[in-house]
């Protein structure tokens, strides 16, 4: 049984894997950051965010600064849907969003797909 747990992620509770919903990949254990098991690109922020003035003449711009910040993306590896941005400080490690407790999932919901 899957059960959805974003838009595009979801967790296969009898192989206790996180899923890609569109392609139905699977990425990496339920128990680890989901993360780890996808592609990854890590964006210049100016490539998304121009200057909105001359940075010719002034020094702030109200871009952001990419030796402060960067922007990391997320993809599936098989059907390369973009499953999670996050802005991060360089040499940062990923975010750990979203953490289950597997074996109470399964309590929940195995038992319901029986009765």
């Amino acid at each position: 049984m899957k059960i959805k747990m974003t838009e595009y992620l979801e967790i296969d509770l009898k192989k206790e894997t996180w899923c890609c919903r569109k392609c139905e990949h699977e990425i990496t254990s339920a128990h680890r950051n989901y993360k780890e098991g996808l592609l990854v690109y890590v964006r210049n922020p100016l490539d998304i965010h121009r200057p909105i003035i001359n940075p010719d003449l002034y020094e702030f711009t109200f871009a952001p600064d990419p030796e402060w910040v960067q922007i990391i993306e997320f993809y599936c590896p098989e059907c390369a849907v973009m499953m999670e941005v996050e802005y991060l400080p360089p040499g940062h490690p990923p975010t750990y969003d979203m953490e289950f407790d597997v074996n109470e999932l399964k309590k929940r919901y195995l038992v319901k797909e029986r009765g």
